[in-house]
């Protein structure tokens, strides 16, 4: 039921907010959006970097610093959740839809309350530490770490789900200004126009536990901690306070700020409340990278020699890996000669359809005034990415089939492993896009051009390649790192990262930490969204009475749907074949999603699109007009 509401814009008077935001006074605006803007910045650049140096130092990787991991992921997604929605209210009127308040509530309590029981796990670490130094790794092992995060997140899922549950119930009439720059619980329970007793009572018991449980577990934890440093000497004393200074600032400002918030007298003005939530929303996860890092020598050690070991990278990379291998030899598709003639005119052809298809649909978009619409501009976006997508790799595989001995330099092969990951991510997320776009057009039609403006539009797409440019540099950036010493053959058509870490010579565990990371991620967020698009998109088009109109729904995302399926199905196969060890057979694979995919994608947006099919004739008709006169 509640998800009918969530789909239709809360079956009420209201299918959209206002967001106030900070302040209301103009002359505060400019400055107000780039300190903000500024202190996101800091937040994703601290943030980020903390979690890359806990992941390429192994003597960072212990209890301690898997907490601080999480926290540091934690405050990443949770100021991604509030500042990129705050930051238009400051240049122009804000407006968020039912459905994305609800979301963007339901992420801020999880991620809130994440971090409140990660801060009280890292209080019980740092009781083991000090209080139980010999039985530290044995108490705080592998398994008793994973299960207490698997506890943490468990707990906010649960926690966000009871909010936002209750939240859905309520319906809001006329009032649709919030008072705030999120949407937050409060603000939010003062628009209904329906009973709030049980929102209060969730508030009050999920508060209550929280608050109980986290506070109780910190407070036993420091008083243990307090009474066993005083045995000890005075060097001893001071060393066991630097440990716990760090995690006392932190959970002082974390806890400090709501408790300022939600307890002060209830006759406090709402602009207080605000003030008060930009400490623990935005402040919060600006400080923490810095509290855990400017006192902390582990964390100084861990940056110098990390830069130290970039520094030492890039001269590797000039110098052409200074070791015994400076170049590779690429073994290509097959062995078999009998194949190598048929298999090169084949993908020639591939690569001359594709070349052809992808250019051809980028002219016709940039050609036809009518085609200037979101869909069509990630349509220009994906295309243009298939086009320099496959002639990163197509021309080097060509050569395959005709030279005997296919050879790439260390730098060649660093760069062609950069730009297949760059093309690659973008077009995960660009795909991505496009659902959010089919969900807009299909569940807000009439709010599309609001939702789907050029601003949001061109946010989307660079989003799109910031993220393939982060994770091309994460995967590249660790094989820089390793060392290859006598095996040079890849046993594969192009340098990928599978078969680069088995001709290596040194530790591969980094490596695999950040391809489990950057490929969760990656595999996660575009799915979730995905997901989430679709399973909007089908509860409304079933709540469309005319079979005409349902027709013409699912023919708007059917051939979306198709590329989505081909992309992600060709990719899971090629890495499920690597995994279970038949590198044989994850090259067949590899070639849908990297030589098929970018061949199909203009044909799939074409054969079954009435709008390409409209501004192909046209173009060929001026074409024949010009051609006769």
């Amino acid at each position: 039921m509640s998800q009918g509401r969530m789909t239709s814009g809360n079956n009420s008077l209201v299918t959209e907010f206002i967001l106030l935001g900070v302040t209301q006074q103009p002359e505060f605006q400019l400055p107000l959006f780039l300190l903000f803007l500024g202190i996101y910045v800091i937040s994703v650049v601290g943030n980020l970097g903390l979690l890359i140096l806990i992941v390429l130092n192994p003597h960072l990787q212990t209890p301690m610093y898997y907490f601080l991991f999480n926290l540091s992921f934690v405050d990443l997604c949770y100021s991604s959740v509030i500042i990129p929605q705050m930051l238009p209210s400051f240049v122009k009127q804000n407006i968020i839809s039912y459905a994305e308040c609800m979301a963007q509530l339901f992420f801020f309590c999880f991620f809130v309350i994440d971090e409140c029981y990660i801060l009280t796990a890292m209080a019980y670490d740092r009781y083991v530490a000090i209080c139980k130094p010999l039985l530290y790794k044995v108490i705080m092992s592998p398994h008793v770490c994973l299960m207490m995060m698997v506890g943490v997140y468990v707990m906010g899922f649960v926690d966000a789900m009871a909010h936002v549950g209750s939240m859905l119930r309520l319906t809001f009439c006329d009032g649709n200004v919030i008072n705030h720059y999120m949407c937050d619980i409060p603000p939010l329970l003062k628009l209904s126009c329906t009973s709030t007793t049980i929102n209060e009572l969730v508030i009050f018991i999920v508060g209550g536990v929280n608050v109980l449980v986290a506070s109780l577990t910190v407070f036993t934890s420091y008083t243990l901690i307090l009474s066993n440093i005083c045995i000890h000497s005075r060097e001893g004393r001071s060393k066991a306070f630097s440990t716990c200074s760090s995690h006392i600032i932190a959970i002082s400002l974390f806890f400090g700020a709501p408790s300022f918030m939600y307890f002060k007298p209830s006759g406090g003005s709402q602009d207080e409340d605000k003030v008060a939530t930009v400490f623990y929303t935005i402040m919060g996860p600006m400080l923490n990278p810095f509290i855990y890092s400017l006192r902390n020598k582990d964390v100084h050690i861990a940056l110098r020699k990390t830069l130290k070991k970039r520094l030492f990278a890039m001269t590797i990379m000039m110098s052409g890996n200074d070791s015994l291998v400076t170049e590779f030899i690429l073994a290509g598709l097959t062995n078999h000669p009998a194949l190598q003639r048929p298999l090169f005119y084949m993908f020639l052809m591939v690569y001359i359809v594709t070349v052809v298809g992808n250019l051809g649909l980028i002219t016709l978009i940039v050609l036809n005034s009518h085609l200037h619409t979101p869909m069509y501009y990630f349509l220009f976006n994906l295309s243009f990415i298939d086009l320099c997508y496959s002639s990163v790799f197509s021309p080097k595989m060509l050569m395959n089939f005709v030279s005997k001995k296919n050879v790439i330099s260390y730098v060649g092969c660093m760069t062609q492993l950069f730009f297949f990951l760059f093309f690659v991510i973008s077009e995960c997320y660009m795909l991505t896009s496009m659902a959010y776009d089919r969900y807009g057009a299909i569940c807000n039609p009439l709010l599309y051009k609001v939702t789907m403006s050029h601003q949001v539009c061109s946010v989307l797409s660079l989003s799109s390649y910031v993220m393939g440019f982060a994770g091309a540099m994460a995967h590249t950036g660790c094989m820089l790192r390793l060392t290859f010493c006598h095996a040079d053959v890849i046993n594969h058509y192009l340098c990928d990262i599978l078969p680069l870490l088995q001709l290596s010579c040194s530790s591969t565990y980094i490596n695999e930490v950040v391809v489990l990371i950057v490929v969760s991620i990656n595999i996660m967020v575009p799915s979730l969204t995905i997901l989430i698009s679709y399973v909007f998109i089908i509860s409304n088009i079933l709540h469309i009475r005319t079979t005409q109109g349902r027709s013409k729904a699912f023919s708007t995302c059917s051939s979306h749907i198709i590329a989505i399926l081909v992309f992600f199905g060709s990719g899971a196969l090629m890495y499920l074949k690597y995994s279970s060890g038949s590198m044989d057979q994850g090259k067949i694979f590899s070639v849908f999603y990297t030589n098929v995919v970018p061949m199909f994608n203009p044909l799939i947006y074409s054969l079954r699109n009435k709008d390409v099919k409209i501004a192909l004739r046209n173009i060929l008709m001026k074409i024949q007009k010009r051609s006769i006169f």
